[in-house]
């Protein structure tokens, strides 16, 4: 049986054509992935910049806020402390004597009590009813006004410190 050549070598051809068909519609085929991939990095390194970004706006804020607080923070402590040095001073006045605390009277409640009018030299009131208090009776005083002015620096610091989260 006689193999007819003209037969084969068409086929050959329509097969090679068919091959490089097939090869260029991969080619097109791996350069669209090629391209989707490309794009894809691109968009995963924008949005991974963003990221980083936004990450340091937050720190830069936290870090503002830390800061902000802890000038507020030695601002209170050195209210605290001024004030708590005001106080041992005022304690020390006290107990030797260098400071008396008194009172007013009012006169129509005094007329009985046998308290002297005058409050001598130094003194700012002119003829109205003192009486002194006893150290002992001054000593708490002290304290309550003592535990009122820390108190009252202990809420401004809160404050301070909420004004400084709400911003």
């Amino acid at each position: 049986m006689a193999v007819p050549w003209k037969a084969v070598g068409a086929l050959v051809l329509v097969l090679i054509g068919a091959g490089s068909t097939w090869h260029l519609q991969d080619w097109r085929y791996g350069k669209q992935l090629a391209e989707q991939a490309r794009l894809q990095a691109e968009t995963l390194n924008q949005l991974t910049l963003m990221a980083a970004t936004a990450q340091q706006a937050e720190q830069d804020k936290r870090l503002a806020l830390e800061e902000r607080l802890s000038v507020s923070e030695q601002t209170h402590y050195r209210k605290l402390s001024d004030a708590q040095k005001d106080q041992n001073r005022l304690r020390d006045r006290l107990a030797t004597s260098d400071l008396r605390l008194s009172v007013l009277l009012d006169a129509d409640s005094a007329a009985g009590c046998d308290v002297p009018k005058a409050t001598g030299a130094g003194g700012v009131d002119h003829a109205t009813v003192r009486a002194q208090l006893d150290p002992a009776h001054a000593q708490r005083i002290i304290a309550i006004t003592d535990e009122g002015d820390r108190g009252m620096i202990a809420l401004a610091a809160c404050q301070a410190y909420v004004r400084g989260v709400s911003h």
